[in-house]
């Protein structure tokens, strides 16, 4: 047996080992572009609508003025959490389907 290896292994480690740098690369990639992708989510019918991209910064918020009532500012901020909350997740789907598409559904933890 070779020294540090499996005998007639040691070209399959080296292959691994490439597809392995080939893959991170182009995760490196994948995600430099999701990370300026936009995603918009919007609530009470569109009256609130907002914009994130894939690293979950909040880009965007449009408030249609029928939902601005003085009287219920309550419904307004719950209205505006759930057009936030809808966004962050559909920005985390979009980051999801797109790891799962390089990595061919394969579980690395850590991975994102």
């Amino acid at each position: 047996m070779a020294r540090g290896g499996f005998p007639g292994k040691g070209g399959n480690m080296g292959n691994m080992m490439k597809q392995m740098q080939k893959m991170q690369k182009q995760m490196e990639e994948m995600q430099r572009q999701l990370e300026e992708t936009e995603v918009e989510a919007s609530a009470g019918g569109g009256a609130i609508t907002c914009k994130v991209n894939g690293k979950k910064e909040l880009l965007s918020i449009n408030i249609d003025e029928s939902v601005v009532d003085p009287e219920d500012v309550e419904m307004l901020e719950d209205l505006v959490l759930a057009a936030i909350n809808e966004a962050m997740r559909k920005s985390d789907e979009m980051m999801e389907s797109e790891m799962k598409k390089l990595t061919g559904g394969m579980n690395i933890p850590g991975l994102f």
